[in-house]
């Protein structure tokens, strides 16, 4: 399949098979995020990989929208860190999501980028992971064989895309 043709049929999963993923698989998916470009190629990331059921619990409890983290094989937290760039760590740490999430998909693993914990959940998840105060928790990505299939509507192209100015 195509880089495109993945892009379009990618799709969030929350619900996952029991079956284990491969170390093979899940280190083709770090090494796909390792090769996110950064800015000045500061490479601002830290990957942490949770096979443990009983701390995916406690994160799948703390994030709001994450309860399936619970149920997902594996989950994998991006770690940035602002000090690397002031200005750019997010952006970095995303397109790191985006290289787990196609890497993922491309070895027929779903995952679902869990992005939306305010600062009182980062920190109860820095405390469960323990990660440093001065690293920020990106995101978290649940990763595993899928036990649904989704699909997706988008907006046409000539609503979103303006030429010259808005």
């Amino acid at each position: 399949m195509g880089i495109i043709e993945m892009i379009k049929s990618r799709r969030s999963i929350r619900k996952y098979k029991p079956t284990p993923v491969e170390d093979e698989k899940l280190n083709m998916v770090l090494e796909a995020a390792r090769w996110a470009p950064s800015a000045g190629n500061r490479q601002p990331w830290e990957f942490i990989v949770v096979k443990d059921p009983s701390i995916r619990r406690k994160i799948a409890d703390i994030a709001p929208y994450g309860g399936f983290i619970a149920e997902a094989p594996v989950m994998i937290a991006v770690v940035v860190n602002p000090k690397e760039d002031l200005t750019h760590y997010i952006e970095d740490g995303a397109v790191a999501t985006t290289h787990i999430l196609l890497a993922a998909y491309a070895m027929g693993l779903g995952t679902c980028w869990v992005g939306a914990f305010g600062t009182t959940y980062e920190n109860d998840a820095k405390r469960v992971l323990c990660v440093p105060q001065n690293l920020r928790i990106l995101s978290l990505v649940s990763l595993g064989y899928p036990a649904e299939e989704r699909t997706s509507t988008r907006k046409r192209i000539m609503e979103i895309v303006h030429y010259e100015k808005f």
